[in-house]
């Protein structure tokens, strides 16, 4: 059993949906066996890749065969790959994924360095190598993708028994919240980074607001002018972005043409920046870019938005994600009221111009409001961290008169790396205090004080690189 702080309630019970279509379970070792890699092998369907050192810890790089469909799981499988940072059976575990491809390399969360415990990363689904071959697109969806997290849960729980924290950042955050949704069973806690949450998706007009704030006027006025600079010289910029190409080998079949590639950049800049950067960072932007040369507003937007992302080549790894977007998850629109109309072809494109015209899409508008509501009434044990200066936040999860012992907090001047050490020391306390008895391994001294609450395991400057994974474009 949990040990409860004593200034909360006692633990809730769970009620929600479970399914145990295709679950696995752990197979017993051999008698006598303790070794990690042969309890982690011993589970029926998985592999080893490859096992890599690191001090204090086993890590390794495995895969799991699933089922391509959760609902009819004789239908065909793919191996996907996941990671185990190995500290000891008796730690908690926290289950970390980013949505999008797995690292292999040793890497800690901030809930891992904060419960000192295991760590078990999930490449998600579709998301090469963890693609099915034939590859049948509807079968990327949230449901499944949480089904197969259930999956590798359902896999581990007999070999590490203590308590699991699920965790992961923007789409990592949004994917954890979707398996707390599906399965709310299996985790002990939620730690969602600044993940979006675009309810309506054709109701985007908070991206507007935030963009018409954020940071100082004058910050906005050095990105605004460098973004519609952009675009009143797309003639010779142009130019340079064909040679840019031809030197590269860069197509364009997929978005269609090089003229909707440039803008498409173009128009990611003032976002791009907000996401990854900070106020300090405004320095570093043309002051008067009326009077800037070209290779200056180029080298601007290429270093914040990226002129390689919407070739053919900067999108194809990002294929499942755009399926996504325009199928279930949504996509930001917003409006440039800095720019004239003429000189605006496009605007934000949606996520169909960025999927080869082959895979069919179709939008679903009910998954992203059965998400919202299911957390604004049933939301328990979840943490939300936000970034005060990320636009991805703009559309935030929000927690009803439903939820308990769930919360969403917000970090200054942050952007799209906020987390718990980025929060004002209060809340970062109580924070952490939270994620460490949601882990049942909150010490005395911070169930009498929670003020008292920091990570169990020390800073490690490998392990725990914290640096926002830069994604250029408009993509969380």
């Amino acid at each position: 059993m949990r040990k409860a702080l004593r200034w909360l309630l006692a633990l809730t019970v769970l009620i929600g949906t479970l399914s145990t279509a295709g679950a696995a379970t752990a197979a017993e070792p051999e008698a006598g066996t303790t070794d990690i890699k042969e309890r982690l092998l011993s589970v029926p369907g998985m592999s080893l890749v490859e096992e890599k050192p690191y001090t204090g810890y086993r890590f390794f790089v495995l895969n799991y065969t699933q089922p391509v469909d959760h609902r009819r799981p004789s239908k065909g499988t793919f191996q996907q790959r996941i990671t185990v940072l190995h500290k000891d059976t008796a730690r908690p575990t926290v289950f970390y994924t980013s949505g999008y491809s797995v690292s292999t390399t040793p890497r800690r969360s901030e809930p891992t360095q904060i419960v000192d415990g295991n760590q078990v990363s999930m490449e998600y689904r579709f998301f090469t190598p963890s693609r099915p071959d034939p590859a049948d697109w509807s079968k990327l969806d949230i449901w499944q993708a949480a089904s197969d997290q259930h999956r590798i849960f359902t896999a581990l729980k007999d070999i590490y028994s203590e308590n699991w924290i699920s965790t992961g950042g923007s789409k990592g955050g949004m994917t954890a919240t979707y398996y707390e949704r599906f399965y709310p069973r299996d985790m002990d806690g939620v730690v969602a980074y600044v993940a979006p949450n675009d309810v309506v998706n054709k109701e985007d007009s908070a991206y507007d607001r935030f963009f018409a704030g954020v940071g100082t006027k004058e910050c906005r006025d050095r990105l605004n002018g460098v973004q519609r600079e952009a675009l009143v010289r797309r003639e010779p910029l142009e130019k340079k972005y064909e040679a840019y190409a031809a030197e590269n080998g860069y197509t364009f079949d997929t978005i269609g043409s090089l003229d909707r590639a440039y803008e498409a950049v173009v128009l990611d800049y003032v976002w791009g920046f907000w996401q990854y950067s900070t106020v300090a960072d405004c320095e570093q932007i043309p002051a008067d870019a009326k009077n800037a040369t070209d290779e200056e507003i180029w080298e601007s937007v290429n270093t914040i938005s990226g002129f390689s992302f919407y070739t053919d080549q900067g999108l194809s790894p990002y294929t499942p994600y755009y399926y996504q977007a325009g199928t279930q998850l949504g996509a930001p629109t917003i409006h440039f009221p800095h720019i004239e109309k003429q000189y605006v072809r496009y605007g934000y494109q949606p996520p169909r111009n960025f999927v080869p015209r082959s895979i069919d899409m179709e939008f679903e508008p009910r998954a992203m409001r059965d998400v919202d509501s299911w957390v604004r009434h049933n939301a328990r044990h979840m943490l939300f961290v936000y970034g005060e200066n990320d636009p991805w936040g703009a559309e935030p999860f929000r927690l009803g008169n439903g939820a308990r012992d769930s919360y969403v907090l917000t970090a200054p001047g942050m952007n799209h790396g906020a987390n718990v050490a980025g929060l004002v020391a209060e809340e970062k306390a109580f924070a952490t205090a939270r994620i460490l008895d949601w882990a049942d391994v909150a010490p005395s001294a911070v169930q009498e004080n929670p003020a008292a609450a920091k990570p169990l395991a020390a800073f490690d400057a490998k392990l725990d690189k914290r640096d926002v994974e830069r994604q250029r474009t408009l993509r969380p």
